[in-house]
């Protein structure tokens, strides 16, 4: 019954589409045969339509004839044998791991995102467990037949901002929505770096800023265009992520990008950008769409100034960032493109590293974001998935320590949109009120509470709320301390070199645009 449940109205369904797709990639291997893992929601939610989005996709897979598909209950079984949660998201060792043990070529994984009432985004993408290439990628919206998702049905309208005021309803906040499009081809080698560097301290300026007393909610969403291991039909661009507040899986999906030959597509990549995210309509709210290359502004099928003036039609800013000399990105159209969006052009030169100023305040601001970490009680299995994904991304950052990622990342672990967007972390959850800790299974809690009773875990947690709030203030008197320390430094540069560095320049950039939307910013 439910094989023919699944199998109903199958030319209709647009899960088979990329079951083709998939199946094309793979058939050509020498090893046909694959595996497809779960389907949780961008934040590691896993539904009953995680499974069912598994099933349907193995369903139409093994219908194309030309791939053998790993049965899921032994798939589960080595899951379960090597200690993994069946989330779907595991990382380039492990999709190397799992291809070892189970014999297969491919992995198939995704997420999905809830788009309105009844309608859902399928993420898909299949990885070669040899190389950890993605071999092909793409994007489905399907019906939601299923109840268990992170939004329910009737909450759709609380989750958007209100109509008069601007604010996310569920968090009274206003709200902050950036896309981010980098540029992965080939060209970008020696490029790359400096351009997600760059991308990381515009979501930090961002969020220190205020709206009527509150920081404000920040939405990131994440795309790359021009890499040979996207589809051409889709004009070689991928939605890595739809807009999201888990900033930890923001720089652990920026971080990871690799270059690898393409064609760049901008008009192509803002086009899709401005129709297939969910921007709020809004007008108070600031939306910004920052896209970072270095071809011609003018490829690919789509006319830049169209695709641009979408965005700006819905009331969405354009910056652009050419990665090369300023007069070559000037002659390749980009500030045309800038210019049409209301935004800045900027760039980054190869040929001049960039470097952070160096503070008095950095190394201890550095120490105590690493010791923000120890405030954290991550719980169940959301919690184990986001506590690896935070070391991680402290690592990640702390290899482009020179360009200050590691010091931006510090900074922004001490803002509240931070802890507020972290996935089962027990320490905010009893401080917003959503989460009772005395019922709180044993199971799910970290070993150290497990021995505790009832009055002793309640002072755990208390203790790691007041510890953090402690932390958190250091380090933002400190940044005071620093800001002005690094005000001071750039009149002198520009003095000395008779222009702003690249970091005033975003800076000044992101706050003029905010202010138009009544954001305000310390000086």
């Amino acid at each position: 019954m439910l094989f023919s449940i699944l199998c109903s109205n199958v030319s209709a369904d647009p899960l088979r589409k990329i079951a083709k797709k998939m199946a094309k990639k793979v058939e050509n291997m020498p090893n046909k045969k694959i595996a497809v893992l779960n389907f949780p929601y961008h934040n590691g939610f896993i539904s009953s339509g995680s499974s069912l989005v598994q099933e349907r996709l193995t369903t139409y897979l093994v219908k194309t004839e030309r791939v053998e598909v790993v049965e899921r209950h032994l798939l589960n079984k080595v899951l379960d044998e090597m200690s993994l949660e069946r989330t779907g998201i595991i990382d380039e060792n492990l999709t190397k791991e799992l291809g070892k043990v189970l014999g297969v070529g491919g992995i198939v994984t995704g997420t999905l995102n809830d788009l309105k009432k009844e309608k859902t985004e399928v993420n898909a993408r299949i990885i070669h467990t040899e190389t950890g290439k993605i071999l092909a990628a793409g994007r489905v919206e399907i019906k939601r037949t299923w109840l268990d998702s992170p939004v329910k049905p009737g909450d759709y309208k609380a989750e958007q901002p209100d109509e008069e005021s601007g604010k996310d309803k569920l968090s009274g906040k206003s709200l902050i929505q950036l896309a981010i499009l980098l540029d992965t081809s080939g060209s970008m080698d020696g490029l790359i770096n400096q351009a997600k560097t760059q991308l990381w301290r515009i979501v930090n300026e961002l969020s220190s800023s205020e709206k009527e007393g509150n920081n404000p909610t920040i939405q990131v969403a994440l795309y790359e265009y021009g890499n040979l291991r996207l589809s051409r039909g889709e004009n070689y661009l991928r939605q890595i992520l739809p807009f999201t507040v888990d900033l930890d899986m923001v720089s652990e999906q920026l971080f990871a990008l690799t270059t690898n030959g393409g064609q760049e597509y901008c008009g192509a990549v803002i086009m899709d950008t401005a129709n297939n995210l969910q921007w709020d309509k809004h007008s108070d709210i600031y939306k910004v769409i920052f896209i970072a290359g270095n071809e011609p502004f003018t490829q690919g099928p789509v006319d830049f100034r169209e695709a641009v003036t979408c965005a700006v039609d819905k009331d969405i800013f354009v910056n652009t960032i050419f990665c090369g000399r300023k007069q070559q990105g000037i002659a390749t159209r980009w500030k045309e493109g800038a210019d049409i969006g209301n935004g800045e052009y900027l760039n980054i030169d190869q040929q001049v590293r960039v470097a952070a100023i160096q503070t008095p305040q950095d190394a201890e601001i550095q120490r105590l974001g690493t010791q923000l970490n120890r405030t954290f009680i991550f719980y169940g299995a959301k919690g184990k998935v986001a506590a690896e994904k935070q070391i991680a991304q402290d690592k990640a950052a702390g290899e482009h320590k020179k360009e200050g990622s590691l010091l931006q990342r510090s900074l922004f672990k001490a803002k509240a949109q931070y802890s507020e967007a972290a996935p089962g972390d027990l320490v905010n959850e009893v401080k917003s009120g959503k989460v009772d800790v005395s019922k709180v299974p044993e199971k799910e809690l970290p070993s150290e509470m497990r021995a505790m009773n009832e009055k002793e875990r309640i002072d755990y947690v208390n203790n790691k709320i007041k510890g953090r709030k402690e932390i958190q203030n250091k380090i933002n008197k400190l940044n005071e301390k620093r800001r002005k320390y690094i005000a001071e430094k750039r009149k002198e540069m520009t003095a000395e070199i008779g222009k702003q560095t690249l970091d005033q320049v975003i800076s000044d950039a992101v706050r003029s645009q905010a202010i138009k939307k009544n954001f305000k910013f310390k000086e």
